[in-house]
Order: C-alpha cells, then structure tokens, then sequence
C-alpha cells in the first residue's frame, strides 16, 4: 500500500468515476484502475462495486477511505509545518464552524489569516455542532465552534458566548426585535423543527417542557437554509439562533423568544491529546476575536460575551 494507492481510492470515492478521478490526478483512467485493483488484491477485500452509475464504496472501503484521508492529510500538514519559512507559522488548519455562525465568520477569519499567516493553508468546515463534535473527536477537525458543551474526555472546551433563540416568521407577520414572542404565541402556529438528534431539537424541546407548552410540528428538517425557504413559502413558523436570520430580515420577520427566554452558549472545542500546532494556536486566537468583534461590533444579535481567557 503506497500513497499514490491511497490518493486514487480517496478521489474515487469522492468523485464516484475512474475516469473523473484520472482527470483530478493527472493520470490515465488504467493507471487509477491498477492502483485501486492492487489495494484490494493487498487487502483481500471488494473495495468497490462497479454500477452503470459509477464506482460505489463498499462498507470496507469507506472504512479504508476515511482513514486514508485523515493520514494523507497528517502528511500534508507535516510537510507545511516543515516547509522553511523565515520565521513565519506555517501548516494546514481546518476548522469547523457552525451552520449558523459561518456566514458572520468565514470571511473575517480567512481574511484576517491571509493578511497576517499567508504560511497557513484554512480550510473551512460547516455543519451542525452534533456533527462537528464527532468530526473532532475523529481527528478530521483541528478546531471547531460547538454550543451547550462542557469538556469531555478528548476535547477541551472554552466558553465564548451566549445567544438567545427567535421566533421566525414570515415578513408580513411584522414581528419585531423589540418585542419578545412567548412560546404560548408561538405555539398557535404550525412549526417548521430541526430533526431530531440536533441540538437545537433538544434545545426546544425542553423549552416546550419547560413552560408546558405543546406544538403542531409541521415538518421536520436537518437544513437551516431549508427551515428558513418554508417559513418564508408560509408553511409555518421556525425558532433559530438570532445570527442565523441577520442578514434575511428583508425577507422574514423575527422577534426574541421568552416565557421561557432560550439561549444557547457558544464554545471553542479542541482535540485534548498531542501536541497543538502553532498553525492551530494562531487560527483558534484569531476565531476567539472573530467572535468576540463581532459580539462588541453589534453585528451577531442577541449575543454576550463570555469572559473566559482563550485558547493558546
């Protein structure tokens, strides 16, 4: 097994075509085939199915896949981090952030990052923080924002800040910023709900409990964009984080919750065991102020600091 073995099977699969995958490698088509042919007879194992469709991971090789993945970009990183460079901080960072946080963040981080470390290569992940914890605990993550997390045996956790959810609601509902909607008021319309296993679900649902509140779920979605396209179609009301619905205003209306008020507090996670990069230390101090500018600028509502020190 050699990496130019593990480079073609990583591409196939991601790509899902030989042929795609030659094209991304500079290769011929026969020679990724060799190259995926020669791991399996290794291996011992089907690593594919070939379909009309394209090449299908089997079960083993998306186990192998993934771990490739993760070793090829340790190797990555170690030849950035041992790339000379005069005194410059140099390495690969990825970094995950929250679906609802990365419209605010991604541009200011990167920009920030480019202008003072041009040796560090960001690379930017979003998802939901149940997602982006178990991404960190794999090891596919450096460092990521999470929220209601406390430490855990593999990861450290600073505290950055709270934020309370809104009611959303399509615009010609005229609900304001200055006048909170109870969760009494909210419940009198159909509810556009994050699926289950999300952390904003559990969130609200013990909100719900909390005030003895019930609610007619009209549909369920794991996609903020998708909650949002449906609460503006008129099939209902939604609750998410106020960032979240910054910059729709022109589109949706959206006032604080309250009887109860539901926050959620913001967190920095970080791998407990090796070693931190210097590359790393950088990008988690330059989020930190990401995050906290945007808090002191006024452009991430319904927030406040947590005045922990950061990381690093």
């Amino acid at each position: 097994m050699d990496l130019k073995q593990l480079k073609a099977l990583v591409t196939v699969v991601e790509v899902g075509s030989v042929t795609r995958a030659a094209e991304l490698l500079h290769l011929v088509q026969p020679a990724v085939t060799r190259q995926i042919r020669a791991l399996e007879h290794e291996l011992g194992v089907p690593l594919f199915e070939r379909t009309h469709h394209g090449m299908r991971p089997t079960p083993a090789g998306s186990g192998l896949a993934d771990r490739a993945r993760r070793a090829l970009t340790e190797l990555d990183r170690a030849r950035a981090e041992l790339t000379p460079a005069t005194g410059a901080v140099t390495g690969i960072v990825t970094v995950g952030l929250l679906e609802s946080t990365a419209e605010l963040l991604a541009d200011p981080l990167t920009r920030a990052i480019l202008r003072d470390h041009p040796g560090i290569e960001l690379r930017l992940l979003t998802a939901y923080s149940g997602h982006l914890q178990h991404w960190l605990d794999d090891g596919d993550l450096d460092l990521s924002l999470l929220y209601n997390l406390t430490g855990t045996p593999l990861l450290n956790v600073t505290s950055l800040a709270r934020e309370q959810l809104w009611a959303v609601a399509p615009l010609a509902e005229n609900l304001s910023p200055e006048e909170p909607v109870g969760l009494t008021e909210l419940a009198r319309r159909p509810i556009i709900m994050p699926t289950p296993g999300h952390g904003l679900h559990a969130l609200i649902t013990s909100s719900l409990h909390q005030a003895g509140v019930e609610i007619d779920v009209a549909v369920q979605t794991n996609s903020m964009h998708l909650q949002k396209q449906l609460v503006r179609a008129g099939h209902g009301w939604t609750i998410l984080p106020a960032v979240a619905i910054a910059n729709d205003l022109d589109s949706l209306s959206a006032a604080p919750l309250c009887a109860p008020e539901t926050w959620r507090s913001i967190v920095l996670g970080m791998p407990r065991t090796g070693r931190v990069p210097a590359a790393v230390e950088v990008v988690a101090r330059e989020l930190v102020e990401q995050v906290h500018s945007a808090i002191r600028d006024g452009r991430w509502p319904s927030a406040r600091l947590h005045h922990a020190p950061a990381p690093g």
